[in-house]
C-alpha cells in the first residue's frame, strides 16, 4: 500500500479542519510531531496538537477554503483563506503519511478582531 503524497495528505486534513473533526485532524501527525503556528507559541507533541486545535475550535468557527496546494518533494505548501476574507499559509513536512512539522503564517490580531475575540494582554 503507498503512503499518501504531501498534497493529498493536506487535502485530506483540510477535510477534517473544515468538519472541526479533532481526532480525525491529529491522526494526521507523527506522535512527536510540531506544530508552529509563527503568532502562537510551538506546540510538540500529538497530544499537544490535539488541545491546541480543542482550543481552537472552541474559540472560533474556523473553515479553511484552500487556494493553492504546492507540493515539493516531501513538503506541501497550502495558501488560503476563509470565508470572511482571512488569509493566510501553511508548510507541511510529511514523511511516511504523517505530518511531522507544520508552520503557519497568519495575523492573529486581524483574527481576534475578525472573531471578536479578546485582544492579549499588553502586560503579558
Amino acid at each position: 500500500m503507498s503512503r499518501m503524497r504531501p498534497k493529498d495528505v493536506v487535502r485530506a486534513w483540510v477535510d477534517a479542519f473544515n468538519r472541526a473533526d479533532v481526532d480525525a485532524l491529529t491522526n494526521f501527525y507523527r506522535e512527536d510531531a510540531i506544530n508552529h503556528q509563527v503568532a502562537e507559541k510551538l506546540v510538540q507533541g500529538r497530544d499537544a496538537i490535539r488541545e491546541m486545535f480543542a482550543a481552537g475550535f472552541a474559540a472560533a468557527e474556523m473553515v479553511c477554503i484552500p487556494e493553492h496546494i504546492f507540493e515539493d518533494g516531501e513538503w506541501a505548501m497550502l495558501e488560503w483563506r476563509d470565508p470572511k476574507g482571512f488569509r493566510g499559509c501553511g508548510f507541511f513536512q510529511v514523511i511516511d503519511g504523517k505530518i511531522v512539522f507544520q508552520r503557519g503564517y497568519w495575523d492573529k490580531l486581524s483574527f481576534l478582531k475578525l472573531y471578536g475575540l479578546a485582544l492579549p494582554d499588553a502586560n503579558t
